[in-house]
């Protein structure tokens, strides 16, 4: 999704740490952290001493461990999301902008950060407020948005079948999402490529229309 793993790789700020505002700057270097040294290691006072910050400062800003998390990882999500609309506007046909949004709402792989960051947000959602969740589901409804789109899209043009797309967007993120928690975790036999093979075949067997 974002800030995909760790070693030598490009800030998700671009580099430009010093030229953000201080929350954008906060929340940068946060995932940056996740990427680099997992999530286990970000903490109040890690994030403090990376951005020389006191503890006391940072709760004026996020109150809550659970709050720097969840803004992490809504600050995470406007990137992808920047990425994800800018595959969607290509000039190109809806399956292979299909095809592209699929690789970005995917794991890159066992550990995958911000895929780490979704997980432990929505473990801890179970004991957050009604507003905490209503923010997390609207992460969620805008991939939904974005899929239903494109799949009335391919469908007015003919080059899907046609199907209820809130449905089938629904199940398909079911879908994405049982297979990215097996690759972020690590399950044994389960890659990136299999997985990408099994939409594809989803796809396949309920979106291609029938010749003649």
């Amino acid at each position: 999704m974002v800030a995909r793993t760790g070693g030598n790789r490009e800030r998700p700020d671009g580099g430009r740490r010093r030229a953000a505002q201080p929350r954008e700057q906060l929340l940068a270097t946060a995932m940056e952290m996740i990427a680099e040294r997992g999530l286990d290691r970000l903490t109040m006072a890690a994030l403090g001493r990376e951005v020389g910050m006191s503890s006391g400062h940072l709760v004026y800003y996020f109150k809550t461990k659970d709050e720097l998390l969840l803004q992490t990882l809504q600050w995470s999500e406007e990137q992808l999301g920047s990425a994800r609309r800018t595959a969607l506007a290509r000039r190109v046909p809806a399956r292979e902008r299909l095809d592209a949004l699929v690789a970005l709402y995917l794991p890159q792989g066992h550990r995958d950060p911000h895929w780490a960051l979704w997980l432990e947000v929505w473990n801890r959602s179970q004991s957050g407020d009604d507003e905490m969740r209503a923010r997390q589901l609207e992460l969620e409804l805008s991939w939904h948005r974005d899929l239903v789109a494109l799949l009335v899209e391919g469908t007015s043009r003919g080059e899907f079948a046609a199907v209820d797309a809130d449905r089938f967007a629904t199940r398909t993120r079911a879908l994405l999402d049982g297979f990215g928690t097996h690759l972020v975790v690590g399950l044994p036999g389960v890659d990136r490529e299999l997985v990408l093979g099994h939409v594809r075949d989803h796809f396949d067997q309920a979106l291609v229309p029938a010749a003649g």
